[in-house]
């Protein structure tokens, strides 16, 4: 069985391990140039989340054919639900509601919200889904900018307040309970020569418990006779219907359960930020974040989503105008006498603020361009292509195979 798993097994350990190798490198003598590259902490917890929503969409978009252009309504409501109820604006729900039972309160919520957009939108197909389930995440975001029960100022969203967090764990039993945040989380101490595990680190471990959880249940069902049919739906519908399966029933079950685990997405974004706005969870380019991942990750793998985000967390981090991005890096170790000098008037100092320095969506564009063009199943998918089948399958033959022929 472990055999079986090595490759998920490897991936867990990776990501488990990864705040303490980011750690030890960055205190290395290379540390500030690997600070520029290495994904942060706190860049990886949005990787975790958000990454959470890209599989979400990517179970419905990928392994039905169906593409939700409005996925962002789930992912919006579960943010939303948890914050109106952190403020005690949910009928029934106090403010001291534990988070873990809020996460699978604000799922239930959107999975009746799924089944009634779903009964609607699979009416139609191709082109025609797509922007039926984008007007209805349009409407809930007009909605929502001017509902002045969410705050005073809803187009500025709503936030809770800053002695409250959540805390993700067994409710009732406190010393399982890990507290998440921004700001406040809870600290173990140090680990090793003085690394500090905080309440970054806090938020990471506790919020990837629960992404590590959903991960799985959705794996689950992929590799299970329902996720047979899901896939059957998306190379021949009309054949799937032939057969004897109800696909509308299906495709509709399957849109509940994607906007299930959107919504525990959006809500771990509000449990983190312990905020929400209309742009950041409504948007439209929440929706186009899930689809550029699936697209670099690969679609109807799964997993790939959360790579692809990765990938495109990694590209923002190193482009970012923060301290530790790489124009600020380059202007702090470059002397003035080389930012200062150029040609024709062009200053490298020019060059740096021109083609470098915050231009992150730029170049995640012609990223983009470029894996549509030559990597169309993207980075899992080209793999599982080389491979002969999915990594988690084919890649421990592939090494046991090669180490035989070594040992020869």
């Amino acid at each position: 069985m472990l055999g079986d798993h090595a490759v998920h097994i490897a991936v867990v350990a990776a990501f488990a391990l990864y705040p303490f190798v980011y750690a030890i490198l960055v205190r290395t003598p290379l540390g500030a140039e690997l600070d520029v590259f290495l994904p942060r902490i706190d860049t990886m917890v949005a990787v975790l989340y958000i990454g959470l929503f890209a599989v979400s969409f990517d179970f419905i978009s990928g392994y039905t054919g169906y593409l939700s252009f409005g996925h962002a309504l789930f992912y919006g409501v579960g943010a939303y639900f948890v914050i109106l109820a952190a403020t005690g604006k949910v009928p029934l729900l106090g403010p001291g509601t534990p988070f873990m039972a809020l996460l699978l309160i604000a799922g239930l919520v959107v999975v009746g919200i799924a089944l009634l957009v779903g009964a609607v939108s699979f009416r139609l197909s191709g082109v025609y889904f797509a922007m039926i389930t984008l007007g209805f995440a349009e409407v809930a975001h007009v909605f929502i900018r001017n509902w002045d029960y969410v705050s005073s100022n809803p187009r500025d969203g709503a936030s809770i307040g800053a002695g409250e967090g959540f805390s993700i764990g067994v409710p009732g039993v406190d010393a399982l309970q890990v507290e998440i945040g921004r700001i406040v989380g809870t600290n173990f101490g140090e680990f090793g020569p003085g690394i500090a595990v905080d309440a970054t680190w806090a938020s990471y471990y506790a919020i990837g418990a629960i992404v590590l959880v959903s991960y799985f249940a959705l794996q689950r069902i992929v590799h299970s006779p329902f996720g047979r049919v899901m896939i059957a739906i998306r190379e021949n519908e009309e054949r799937a219907r032939a057969v004897g399966y109800d696909v509308y029933r299906f495709k509709l079950v399957a849109f509940a359960i994607s906007g299930f685990f959107a919504a525990i997405a959006g809500a771990l974004f509000a449990g983190y930020r312990r905020s929400v706005a209309p742009e950041n969870t409504f948007d439209l380019f929440v929706t186009a974040d899930a689809l550029l991942a699936a697209i670099i990750g690969g679609f109807g793998t799964l997993a790939g989503p959360l790579y692809g985000y990765l990938f495109k967390g990694g590209i923002e981090g190193v482009l970012s105008t923060e301290y530790h991005g790489i124009a600020r890096y380059l202007r702090r170790v470059l002397p003035e006498s080389t930012l200062s000098s150029g040609v024709g008037g062009v200053s490298v100092a020019d060059v740096i603020n021109v083609l470098v320095d915050g231009r992150a969506d730029l170049y995640l564009g012609i990223v983009f361009i470029l894996f549509v063009l030559y990597v169309p199943r993207g980075i899992l998918g080209t793999l599982r292509d080389r491979l002969g089948g999915t990594v988690a399958e084919r890649l421990p033959d592939r090494l046991r195979s090669r180490v035989r022929g070594w040992q020869r």
